[in-house]
């Protein structure tokens, strides 16, 4: 049985937050991998916002080189568009392993707009990662009223494996503010950069 955390998202572009969340992850959670899986087109950002899709995929190998952190377009391969679709297919395909969603609190205040949320609650664990000002919204969150009552203490958190879906962790981990939104603000022909060390700050040049 391999412990494997899952990280979805645009990674537009992959950056050293996500990087350090996942390497956090994996010593709090006594992960084996964690996988980032890099989404064809999410569909609750607006499109005309995403770089090529080989030009995300590619700052996320950089980012993740020299690492147990493994970069997939899973999603593209089998073609969901959808992240409750996606569990079930890697469910499906590697049943002996034990998976559990990455996630950040920015993601709480929209998770109930998520198509099936309580179905991938159901399905997988989740942990939640502090971001910087989203504390507050986060516990406020709409589908925070529902998973409330799977909230599992923080001290359990390598006890995950033993633990029956629904099951949500929020993690205590040091908060990164790297932020992509931040970087294609500062930088918005980022995917014209090559060098990866420019994608390890919101401070590109």
């Amino acid at each position: 049985m391999k412990r494997i955390g899952l990280l979805g998202g645009s990674f537009n572009p992959a950056h050293s937050g996500h990087r350090r969340l996942s390497l956090w992850a994996m010593r709090a959670l006594q992960l084996d991998e964690v996988w980032w899986l890099v989404s064809p087109g999410n569909p609750l950002k607006d499109q005309r916002d995403q770089a090529p899709y080989a030009a995300r995929f590619a700052s996320a190998e950089r980012m993740a080189r020299r690492s147990r952190i493994r970069v997939s377009d899973f999603e593209r391969k089998v073609g969901t568009r959808f992240t409750v679709d996606t569990v079930t297919a890697l469910r499906q395909r590697y049943p002996s392993h034990r998976f559990i969603w990455l996630m950040g609190a920015d993601i709480l205040p929209q998770f109930h707009r998520w198509k099936g949320w309580r179905a991938l609650a159901a399905a997988v664990p989740i942990a939640v990662f502090p971001r910087p000002g989203y504390d507050r919204l986060a516990h406020a969150a709409r589908a925070m009223g529902w998973l409330r009552r799977f909230v599992r203490p923080a001290r359990q958190a390598s006890d995950w494996t033993k633990w029956s879906a629904p099951a949500i962790l929020l993690l205590r981990l040091p908060p990164d503010p790297t932020s992509a939104t931040r970087i294609r603000a500062l930088h918005p022909d980022w995917h014209l950069v090559t060098d990866s060390s420019a994608y390890g700050t919101d401070r590109l040049p």
